[in-house]
């Protein structure tokens, strides 16, 4: 019976499922000393901040926008979207990060010989991704809060909203990776990621927009993550951020199934 018990390789069945916990402890090792790179993100919302934003509302007279029937400085309005995309940027690209792991790292090929699954990995990355975008959202967080740009106290609900926010894009991210072929193929990504970034109401009201590009606009994600971050900054809430919570949840949940699928499909062809 001991013989026995010793004999029998150690599979997926045979301890708890904890693989996607292993592949974000293994990440943890492999940042552990380039930990700066977590953070290289972070000041790209910074630099939009100081060196674009302030300097446009003072060019205006007033330096005012309306957002809810209120009247905020323009820096309030454009700060949580940039709150919102740094949470979209650190989730994203970091779960581009699987395509190198996968094609030419082949970092997972060895994983398939311990307990660690396929789906294992899509978890596991998915929620590494997550960290980093909150990492990211934390620090910017700090910045505006400090500069006196949340007027709220739904505020505190900013960094669950984030968690949503990098929890959709993960999905989406790892899903979308897994279909590259090539280094090329990136370049689709950009021609999507910063479009959806300068039309997603990140910089103007919605209503400077066409009503056809408005409802174009209504559907991108990043716009429902923005107006989610932006209502709770301001206090503008309403029962409209519970669609923005659905729509970005079912984003992560879709990519992260079609991820399992297609990561399962190309470790075990």
């Amino acid at each position: 019976m001991t013989e026995y018990v010793a004999r029998t390789p150690l599979t997926a069945t045979a301890m708890p499922r904890i693989g996607g916990l292993l592949l974000i402890e293994r990440n943890a090792m492999v940042y552990r000393r380039t930990w700066m790179i977590l953070f290289s993100g972070f000041f790209e919302p910074v630099f939009y901040l100081f060196f674009f934003v302030y300097p446009l509302q003072t060019a205006f007279s007033d330096g005012d926008i309306t957002f809810g029937g209120e009247t905020i400085e323009y820096a309030a309005f454009v700060a949580p979207a940039l709150l919102a995309a740094s949470a979209m940027n650190g989730a994203f690209y970091d779960a581009t990060n699987v395509f190198w792991k996968l094609r030419y790292g082949k970092v997972y090929d060895a994983m398939l010989a311990t307990p660690v699954g396929p789906k294992d990995v899509a978890v596991g990355e998915t929620i590494w991704a997550v960290v980093r975008a909150m990492l990211y959202s934390a620090a910017f967080l700090i910045v505006i809060t400090g500069l006196g740009l949340v007027d709220s106290w739904w505020g505190l609900l900013v960094l669950p909203a984030c968690f949503v926010i990098g929890f959709g894009f993960a999905g989406a991210g790892i899903a979308a990776v897994t279909w590259m072929r090539n280094w090329k193929d990136f370049d689709l990504i950009q021609l999507i990621m910063l479009p959806m970034f300068m039309f997603s109401a990140t910089f103007y009201p919605i209503s400077v927009y066409p009503e056809v590009l408005e409802w174009i606009v209504r559907v991108l994600p990043l716009y429902h993550g923005i107006e989610l971050v932006r209502s709770l900054t301001t206090g503008a809430v309403g029962a409209y951020q519970l669609v923005n919570v659905a729509y970005l949840l079912s984003m992560g949940l879709v990519g992260l199934a079609i991820s399992s699928r297609r990561i399962d499909r190309l470790l075990l062809k």
